[in-house]
This record gives structure tokens, sequence and C-alpha cells, in this order.
């Protein structure tokens, strides 16, 4: 008896959802999506490209070099090729290496670091050559997908109870993205976004000490992949998962959150079709974890308005960040000497000193001796962070006493790279800003053409092979 290509509940959210996946055509998605598209696509390319060397990169990718036979896929920035499910992992890992690559405003996840190394690790397992357009197509369903269902879990909230946001809502992105890429049914969908969701976790006090936050998009974009391969094999996964009552993906994760409703079903096909998540993916212009953006944008605002006070750092006599939840409970973290690169950049108190120290907050401010600078955890010392309950989204003040009896203030109620959010001129700007010393003008040029000029592009290969040779570290 041949196996239904539908899904198991048609009408169901998890039913909707994955015949939406099945029929979905590049012409269904306005042109301006798809442009939009293709510059993320340029921006993550160069967060992996400028990620690949680092130490913590290198310490990961050796491990796996020494128990693993050489495989087809291109690791980014080496001259090696490994197995499908590692190269998403590790290329993960790269994307997500210096807190550089995109974020969605509405439901916090890094798509880039979760869809491109699943998309690029699958091609050795198709018989005919990726087209731009098809790999275009594929993304943008993964850009769908994944802010859909977080936004079902109530989107940054998630953060605030200690889940890596990401980590748990990317599974399901990462197997949208590669089953539309294997011209999966709906039916093989469920199977995948089922084999996804029972493998979605991420802990948040990845944050403080730990290498791990830099691989916690990896786990999503491989086992994303990994389900979609499953399916395609004809392996069942949970179906409805979304919707189940006992162990469904979306009650699990909403358990004692205290919201009511617990989740939102309704979120996950909202509007499918028509209104597009990827309008709301972010682009960072800081090395630093999204929500400490304010902070750094009151610094700035600050230099900008007092020029003269702003360059006396002795005569500060404190400093008080204030900001919501979400910034507060994911930022607002106390930072003690010594300090990591990954506890750096994701605290608010640590980015707004190397702000007013260094004037810019880029790789080069997170290497090993600048994290120990006196100066620097000499400004730290007279900050502290500051809950307000009553400030939503990215709402931030930085308030400035000095010695000499004066105070000066700064107040956002936004970031840049949201509002306003970078041009894709200066996404053009930021990749080959971050390409310097990384790799050759010519290299950089040509993987610019070809992100840019997906709709002419026959066969993927030729940008995955761009993207295999050696890089440079930033920070060395």
């Amino acid at each position: 008896m041949a196996q239904s290509s539908q899904p198991m509940d048609p009408e169901g959210p998890t039913g909707k959802l994955c015949s939406w996946i099945d029929s979905v055509q590049l012409s269904d998605i306005p042109e301006s999506v798809q442009i939009r598209a293709k510059y993320l696509i340029l921006d993550g390319i160069g967060c992996a490209l400028v990620g690949a060397h680092l130490p913590w990169s290198e310490k990961a990718v050796n491990v796996f070099l020494d128990i693993e036979t050489p495989g087809q896929c291109a690791l980014f920035g080496w001259d090696k090729k490994i197995s499908p499910l590692t190269a998403a992992l590790l290329n993960s890992t790269f994307i997500q290496g210096f807190e550089l690559d995109d974020w969605h405003s509405e439901a916090p996840l890094h798509s880039n670091s979760i869809l491109l190394p699943a998309l690029f690790a699958s091609f050795p397992v198709l018989k005919s050559p990726v087209s731009g357009p098809q790999f275009l197509l594929s993304y943008l369903v993964g850009l769908e997908t994944g802010p859909r269902v977080g936004n079902a879990l109530h989107g940054s909230y998630i953060l605030t109870q200690g889940w890596h946001s990401g980590a748990v809502f990317g599974p399901s992105a990462s197997a949208a993205a590669v089953s539309k890429l294997f011209d999966l049914n709906a039916a093989q969908v469920e199977d995948a976004l089922g084999i996804a969701c029972t493998q979605a976790c991420g802990l948040m006090s990845a944050q403080f000490e730990s290498e791990v936050k830099r691989m916690q998009h990896g786990f999503p974009s491989r086992n994303g992949l990994m389900a979609a391969l499953l399916a395609r094999g004809g392996y069942i996964g949970i179906k409805k998962v979304y919707e189940r009552e006992f162990g469904g993906f979306l009650d699990m994760f909403s358990k004692g959150n205290g919201n009511d409703p617990q989740f939102k079903i309704d979120e996950l096909t909202a509007g499918l079709g028509s209104v597009w998540k990827t309008e709301n993916v972010k682009l960072k212009p800081y090395s630093a974890m999204a929500a400490t953006h304010p902070t750094i944008d009151c610094i700035r605002n600050l230099q900008e308005q007092d020029k003269e006070k702003m360059q006396d750092l002795d005569n500060i006599e404190s400093i008080t960040l204030e900001m919501g939840d979400v910034s507060y409970s994911h930022g607002g973290f106390e930072v003690q000497r010594p300090l990591t690169s990954v506890g750096a950049q994701m605290s608010c108190m640590y980015v707004a000193v190397t702000q007013m120290v260094d004037k810019e907050v880029m790789p080069q401010q997170f290497r090993q001796d600048m994290l120990d600078r006196d100066v620097t955890w000499g400004l730290v010392e007279k900050m502290k962070c500051k809950l307000n309950k009553e400030w939503k989204g990215f709402e931030q003040q930085a308030e400035l006493k000095f010695k000499d009896g004066t105070t000066i203030q700064a107040h956002v109620v936004s970031t840049r790279g949201v509002d306003p959010e970078l041009s894709n001129g200066e996404i053009v700007e930021k990749y080959r800003g971050l390409m310097k010393g990384v790799i050759d003008d010519e290299t950089r040029d040509e993987i610019e053409r070809l992100c840019l000029g997906l709709d002419g592009c026959d066969d993927m290969m030729k940008l995955c092979e761009l993207l295999g040779g050696v890089t440079k570290n930033p920070i060395a």
C-alpha cells in the first residue's frame, strides 16, 4: 500500500505548514523579499569566513578531523572536506563564531547559521546540480518557518526562561529548508519536522564561560539536515508535532511559563504566504549579541553629543545601564575578570566600556589581550545594570555621572540594524570590511557576484568551491 503524500491532518497547524512548504514556489514570493534574501546570504557567508579560523572554531574542527575520514562536504575557510552532518555543525559554528550574524526581531534565532550550512551540506546527497533559484527558494522556506515556530512560543520570552531560543526554534527551520531542497512531499515534510523537533534544545547558560555557545545553532542545522535525510529515506517522524497535547513541541517548551495562552499555535500559520517573516531578519553592525546593541547605541550617542566629556574616562564616577526584561536577563549580568570572548560579547556592561574605550565593537576588540585591559575593567567596576519592567523590546538608557557633579544621559527605543535596519548597500560594505585580511580581493568579489546573482547561477557548487579555500584569523 502506497503511503499518502498528505500530512496526517491537512487542516491542522502542522499540516497547513507542511502543505505550504511542499507547494510554495519562488514566483509566490515578492521580488523585494527575494532580493533581500540574497544580501542576507552574502552576510552569512562573510560571517562564516571570518569565523572559520577563530581559536574555538579550529579546536572544534580538529576534534572532528581526528575522528572522521574525509568526506564530500567543504568546510568553509578550510581546504578540508568532511561528512554532511559534521559539515553542517562546523560551518554553523563558524557563522556564529563571532556574534556578527543575523537575528530575527520577533523570534530570536540566527537563521544563516542554521540554514546555509544545512543547505550547502545537502549538495553531495543530490544527484543533480542545485541551481541558484532552487537554493534561494529553500533558504526562504527556512527563513519563514523558524520565526513562526518561535512566535508560537511567545518569541523572545523563551530567552527569559533560560532557553537558547535559536536552538529551540532552529531544527524546524533547517528541516523545512532541506525538505524543500529535497522536494519532499507534505507527508515527508511532516516526518522531517517531527524528527527535527524531538532534537530541539539549548541552554542559555552557554553564554557565560563556555565555547559551546558558538556551536548551539550548529545542533539544529545538523539535526534538521539529518531529519530531512531520514524523512527522504522513508523514516517516520512525529505526526502533528506542534499541536500534540501529550509531548507535543509547543506544549513541552511552554510548560510553566505562566502565559495565557500558554502557547500561540495560530502564529504557526498566521499570514502564511502573504506576511513575510524574512522582512524581520536583522543584521548586526556590531560584533556582539543583539540585546547589547542598544547599549552600544546609547554610548555612541553620548560620544556624538558630548565628545569632550566622553574622552575624559578618568572623570567618570558611575555608569548605570537601564533596560527591559529581555536585555536584562540576556545581557545584564555582572561580569568578572578574567572574561572569555563569549561572555564579553554577551555582556551589556562589557560592550559599553569597549565602545567607550575603542569607539567600536568589532572582532578585534575581543582578542585575548584586549579582554584583560586595566582601563576596561576600571570602567566595568563603576557600572551597574538596572531592570525596568515597563520597557519592552530594545528600549535602553545609559546614565553617566562624573566626578565634577555633572550627569549625561542617552536613551534609545530601538537599535541600529533594526530601526533603521542596514540597507543592502550597507550589507555589502560590512561584507567587504569583514573580508579585509581574511580572503583575497578577487575571491571576495566573485563570492559577492555569485550571491547577488543567484538568479543566473546554474550550479551552486561554484559558490561552494569558493568557500572552501583557507582563510585567515582576523583576531590572530
